[in-house]
């Protein structure tokens, strides 16, 4: 798929639609279907995951290390087929006793103790919040989201309040940088986990990074032109 120049149609489907949200396509599968004509060619570059333990993946959305490829990690794919975005839920309050595992990312040269890290090329996370604000498709780089601290009810009290307020810019522990490349090292302990659009990838050590002009999708019009 990757390097193709035949356009890639995006009929909604998956557990969040993400990408459909993200170009503003409607939720329905045959809505889309019936205005596949009124939709235009778009070249786009994607990301790149190179995990320690797995081959190298692509990805169209983001890549997340630590607090959700934990959470993504230990999901139960029966659940997910039976609950959807729930089952991410039920995964996620798994971790409400449990102290956050720290690595670092290496971004532009620049060092951060964290222990979250998403590299986004989308606004939207898991269907309907929005972390990487400034992300887009258009871009050539990733917004990249740093968490900082151990405690997971600041996880579920001050950061996903900030999240859900649009607050992320002004609340102490998290950063946001612009690069088309960033590294991701674990320290010695725990083995910490790596998602990519929603689905388990790896483990740390590992880097993300664009891949240029990759793409062709059909968007619409609106979108496109946004650029």
């Amino acid at each position: 798929m990757i390097g193709t120049h035949v356009p890639l149609g995006v009929i909604p489907a998956g557990t969040a639609n993400v990408l459909a949200r993200e170009l503003g396509l409607p939720r329905r599968g045959t809505t889309v279907a019936a205005r596949i004509a009124d939709l235009v060619p778009l070249r786009i570059h994607v990301g790149l995951l190179r995990p320690a333990d797995s081959p190298p993946r692509h990805f169209l959305l983001m890549a997340g290390a630590g607090f959700d490829g934990h959470i993504v990690y230990h999901l139960d794919v029966g659940l997910k087929a039976r609950l959807g975005e729930l089952a991410y839920w039920i995964s996620a309050a798994k971790e409400i006793v449990r102290l956050q595992d720290e690595f670092d990312a290496l971004i532009d040269g620049r060092r951060i103790r964290c222990t979250f890290a998403l590299a986004s090329r989308v606004k939207n996370y898991a269907g309907y919040m929005r972390i990487a604000t400034g992300a887009s498709l258009l871009r050539d780089d990733f917004q990249i989201a740093v968490f900082q601290g151990r405690s997971t009810l600041r996880y579920y009290s001050v950061y996903l309040f900030a999240v859900l307020a649009g607050l992320t810019h002004r609340t102490r522990g998290i950063a946001y940088l612009y690069s088309p490349r960033a590294e991701f090292h674990p320290s010695p302990g725990p083995d910490i986990h790596v998602q990519v659009d929603g689905e388990y990838a790896g483990r740390l050590p590992a880097t993300v990074e664009i891949v240029p002009d990759a793409l062709t999708i059909l968007a619409p019009p609106s979108f496109a032109s946004s650029r």
